[in-house]
């Protein structure tokens, strides 16, 4: 269920009422509602999740960290409002200062070790969220949805505040006796831009002949190797450099360097050798993989696969950035779930259908059996009925969020969608509606989409569901709850199942039975 409040939604507010058709009516509180089981719709708290999003083959929806969460989880970390990190306040600014604080006593050691050794001791930093902060065109700019030509833009007119305290870093390092290097995934074409950038926010440290960009096409330097040369890896490239570092080039006296510290917020920063000491900056908002050298083992660099996280996003003031689930890798965990290639989620094969599928075999099963076995409407007796929510319980959004949107939202193309009707529905779910009419129960979709849409979603939904949703049957409500207690005073309902994808589709009772279903993608307490 998508409601109109969240990345897909319209913009209603929360007011407690229904419309059914196009007829507004106040609909009836939800007090003294019973709850059956919350504890059993709550979100886990733990999840096991691998980066590469492998994990997504062989396991549940609801063991994969949920993408709202993830994100909203991000944004407490970065204290961000509005898609704009805090720049004065925030744990990630404060869990930066400890990592950099840290670092005084070993830089003073390894400064006296080289220099002894004649050689110049030397720091290689990174540029993207290393040295340049990127946060607010991930997060603002781009809703967590990469666009190159976007960050083109960015580079080019020099956009990237500071990475909190690395500019008091890399310059007191400079200061003091050490040669600072830059090595950046960004290409040649950006290298003016970002030298002006890093100069425009402070660092005095850069060099232009010790800053490093990657070269277009295959007209890569000598001093790395690749095992295909028209397609470089990180670590290939940024190891390669680091090489060359240390054992071509000289500085003052003709001196040889020593790189004692090599930092970065990517693990593929990192990998390769070449450094006496390597120091992982915190970065939960994307991941970029790159294979080892050859031969080339370090396990210790590499991202966590346990986690912690609560379903109000809470766990970002606490637990470190390395301790959020990756954005980027949670995004591929969703896809490997949905087996969706290119953002088009699979419908006959996948853990997600596979999931769906055993699920409503024996649900589908069980409603029609209570659907016979219930009263009929003679005299006082209720009707029997099942209600179901419409996005992602009945009409699918999983295409329009990844391969429409990239998961950042488009509120124009989804009503594009609505209009169109373009929405497939959710695999295994005709079957349960189709078992719930022929028992005999009436069949009502409640949906928090807009009055004005609710023409097209019902005549998508019969499209999809063999015209079983009456005019009176499709209903708009920003309170579920209340409007299920609505229904069962006027209409003389008995709701044997409410089924939905989120909790807000499930809580507040007015339903004897309930049934969820999974949906990592977005989140609506």
């Amino acid at each position: 269920m998508r409601s109109p409040t969240q990345t897909f939604r319209t913009g209603l507010g929360a007011a407690t009422a229904l419309a059914v058709g196009a007829t507004l009516v106040g609909a009836a509180p939800s007090t003294g509602a019973t709850d059956i089981d919350s504890a059993a719709i709550t979100p886990k708290t733990s999840f096991t999740m691998k980066a590469d999003g492998s994990s997504g083959t062989a396991t549940k929806g609801n063991r994969i960290p949920n993408l709202d969460i993830v994100k909203k989880t991000v944004r407490t970390y970065y204290n961000a409002t509005n898609g704009i990190a805090d720049k004065t306040t925030s744990p990630y600014i404060t869990e930066m200062k400890a990592i950099q604080d840290a670092q005084a006593a070993y830089l003073d050691q390894a400064f006296t070790t080289v220099t002894a050794a004649g050689k110049i001791p030397a720091i290689v930093l990174d540029t993207d969220d290393t040295t340049l902060w990127n946060y607010d065109m991930e997060d603002g700019a781009m809703g967590f949805h990469y666009d190159p030509a976007l960050q083109n833009t960015w580079v080019q007119e020099q956009r990237f505040p500071a990475t909190p305290g690395m500019v008091a870093f890399a310059n007191a390092a400079a200061a003091k006796g050490f040669a600072v290097f830059g090595i950046t995934g960004r290409g040649d074409s950006q290298r003016t831009a970002t030298l002006a950038n890093l100069t425009k926010v402070g660092y005095t440290a850069f060099a232009p002949e010790r800053f490093f960009t990657k070269w277009p096409g295959t007209d890569k330097p000598a001093y790395v190797t690749c095992a295909v040369v028209t397609a470089c890896t990180t670590v290939e490239y940024k190891a390669g450099t680091r090489k060359h570092i240390e054992t071509d080039l000289t500085g003052t006296g003709g001196k040889s360097y020593d790189i004692v510290l090599n930092v970065g917020d990517q693990w593929s920063d990192l990998m390769g050798g070449y450094a006496d000491k390597t120091l992982k900056l915190p970065n939960p908002t994307y991941y970029l993989p790159s294979p080892n050298l050859p031969g080339v083992s370090e396990p210790a660099l590499a991202p966590k696969t346990q986690f912690t996280m609560l379903p109000d996003g809470s766990s970002g003031a606490t637990v470190g950035g390395e301790n959020i689930p990756n954005i980027d890798s949670t995004i591929a965990t969703i896809r490997a779930y949905y087996n969706a290639k290119d953002g088009i989620a699979r419908r006959s094969r996948s853990a997600f259908v596979k999931e769906l599928r055993t699920a409503t075999r024996a649900k589908a099963a069980k409603i029609k059996t209570q659907c016979k076995k219930a009263d009929r409407p003679r005299g006082r007796h209720k009707t029997p009925a099942v209600v179901f929510d419409v996005d992602d319980t009945l009409l699918w959004t999983y295409d329009l969020q990844d391969a429409g949107s990239g998961f950042a939202g488009d509120a124009a193309l989804r009503k594009t969608w609505v209009k169109k009707k373009k929405f497939q529905s959710v695999p295994t779910m005709a079957k349960m509606v189709r078992k719930a009419k022929r028992g005999g129960c009436a069949v009502i979709a409640i949906t928090e989409r807009p009055v004005d849409e609710l023409a097209q979603t019902r005549k998508n939904l019969n499209k999809r569901f063999n015209w079983v949703f009456s005019k009176n049957n499709v209903i708009s409500s920003t309170n579920k709850a209340a409007t299920r207690a609505q229904l069962k005073q006027t209409r003389r309902l008995r709701i044997l199942w409410n089924v939905g994808d989120q909790p807000a589709d499930l809580l507040g009772g007015h339903a004897e039975h309930r049934f969820q279903v999974p949906n990592p993608t977005y989140y609506q307490p």
